[in-house]
């Protein structure tokens, strides 16, 4: 029986106690999300597709842990399901991980040539791919899907789920650009290559405007916003319907991409060791 059939029985059929097989398959299970085999969420063309068997096999592994006294780097201990611990990292990993406190749970694919650098947290089933920066105070939530040479900006929050299992987690794809404390959440897809300015805050209830083509963005058919490729969305207001004297939060895209955004961010290209 395959890895996947396996997991949707033991999540179909959950026990009062849990015997050695069971760990041995979710250690497998583990061993296959750290090592990148397989991915909460994957592109089939121009969409994102929600691998259930995958957020299935993240919840068995908190059913059946058990809380437990771990060690940490350092002289501390943290206390957490046994099935939880921290990633552990060798230098033929390839990450750079600057000291001081920064945190990557076990079943988060962490790619060759990704920057991490302290404080930040990246969590269980988490995709963060080449050449990609995760600055100070960053998270990067639970199934989260980050594209190649993303940078994600001090303070950056990009929301996890796991839980309805077919919902999409936030997707950021290749190239994009997170300012520093923004939200991102609840299965919001960035498309290549936007720029997401500082303080703007990205949901499911809050409309997006699209200034360059005098339109609001429609949702998709889950409800959500997808910001399209190249966008550079900042922090805006609109006015509040039935009542012009006041104003409601409202992200809005200012222009697509261009030579000047292109060249005003490239300058992070320097902080990075690892080419692509």
């Amino acid at each position: 029986m395959e890895l996947k059939d396996r997991i949707i029985q033991l999540y179909q059929n959950p026990k009062k106690s849990y015997d050695v097989a069971d760990f041995s398959l979710f250690e497998s299970f583990v061993d296959a999300l750290n090592s990148g085999v397989v991915r909460a969420c994957e592109k089939e063309g121009e969409i994102w597709k929600v691998n259930q068997w995958v957020k299935m096999g993240i919840l068995i592994g908190f059913r059946i842990g058990e809380l437990s006294a771990m060690p940490a780097w350092g002289e501390n201990c943290f206390f957490e399901k046994h099935t939880m611990p921290q990633k552990g990292f060798g230098i033929e990993d390839q990450v750079r991980i600057v000291p001081g406190g920064s945190s990557v749970r076990t079943g988060a694919y962490i790619a060759a040539g990704v920057t991490i650098m302290p404080p930040s947290y990246i969590n269980i089933g988490a995709w963060v791919d080449s050449g990609t920066m995760v600055d100070s105070h960053a998270l990067v939530g639970s199934c989260a899907q980050i594209g190649r040479r993303v940078h994600l900006s001090a303070g950056a929050m990009i929301g996890g789920v796991l839980e309805p299992i077919g919902t999409r987690p936030v997707v950021i794809e290749d190239d994009a650009f997170i300012g520093g404390n923004t939200g991102i959440y609840e299965g919001i897809l960035i498309r290549e290559k936007a720029v997401i300015a500082a303080g703007t805050i990205l949901t499911k209830a809050t409309s997006v405007y699209d200034s360059v083509n005098k339109t609001y963005l429609p949702r998709d058919e889950d409800g959500v916003y997808i910001i399209p490729a190249g966008a550079v969305v900042v922090p805006g207001s609109r006015a509040l319907k039935g009542d012009l004297s006041h104003q409601v939060y409202c992200p809005i895209i200012i222009k697509y991409r261009d030579e000047k955004t292109d060249a005003s961010l490239s300058l992070e290209d320097e902080l990075r060791i690892f080419g692509d």
